[in-house]
């Protein structure tokens, strides 16, 4: 049931199912909000505001920040610190001689999971401060990608208006409809970025099969895919709102 060395086990297979439960549940979690054609007299829809928002985005960019960080300490741990006899180093990075590759100490150390059950019951600390770490860049990020990314509450308002659709009880202003979605978007933002985090973390910590952006890119695919045909079926009658829909 339970196997070390990182090897495949039955209870990385039934995590793996259990997180890929999980995210798919949370993919269907959202906040719809009705909309109207204004030019297609009669049509009717929903605004969809998903709690994961912020999709795998802060997610991979967090894994490549942690990626580098790691690559960059052992460049410099092998120029100034082979042997971990420096101190003020030491508070970075300290890398097994034997195994350059193996953080065991500072701050880079931190920054990477303890891949196993038996790596996490050596040092249960390190687990702990790898998940929050995970669920603090994955915050940051999420909150970058929605103000870059054109996700913003003031960015969705002005794409609704474009695409000829109002609220009802709304007028057909951007501040108004900006401040429904304001609403609702910073929330999702910030709790869709904890749970992405979180997931990352515990999954990498726990051994789930493909690791923690493996398994949260592989749902983002088949959900990308299932509003792919969603969006399609919308572009036959209203083009301009098929993008947004689909979201």
């Amino acid at each position: 049931f339970f196997r070390s060395n990182q090897l495949p086990s039955i209870f990385g297979l039934l995590l793996t199912v259990g997180v890929l439960l999980i995210l798919v549940y949370t993919q269907g979690m959202k906040v719809e909000i009705p909309i109207v054609s204004t030019k297609y007299r009669g049509f009717a829809a929903t605004y969809p505001i998903k709690l994961m928002y912020v999709s795998n985005i802060p997610v991979i960019l967090a894994s490549a920040l942690t990626a580098n960080a790691v690559f960059m300490g052992q460049m410099l741990w092998s120029q100034v610190n082979p042997r971990n006899a420096s101190p003020f180093f030491n508070i970075l990075a300290q890398f097994d001689p034997t195994s350059p590759s193996t953080p065991i100490g500072g701050i880079i150390y931190y920054m990477t999971p303890p891949r196993g059950l038996d790596l996490l019951a050596l040092d249960p600390m390190r687990g702990v401060l790898y998940v929050l770490f995970m669920i603090g860049i994955v915050v940051v990020f999420g909150k970058l990608w929605v103000e870059l990314g054109g996700l913003s509450s003031k960015k969705a308002a002005q794409n609704l208006l474009d695409a000829d659709v109002v609220i009802p009880g709304f007028r057909r202003s951007n501040k108004p409809v900006e401040m429904l979605l304001n609403k609702y978007i910073p929330s999702v933002t910030i709790l869709g970025s904890v749970i992405l985090g979180l997931i990352a973390g515990v999954s990498d910590i726990l051994g789930v099969f493909g690791s923690g952006i493996g398994i949260l890119l592989t749902v983002d695919i088949l959900i990308n895919y299932y509003n792919q045909l969603v969006r399609e079926k919308v572009e036959t009658v209203m083009p301009r709102l098929g993008a947004w829909l689909g979201r």
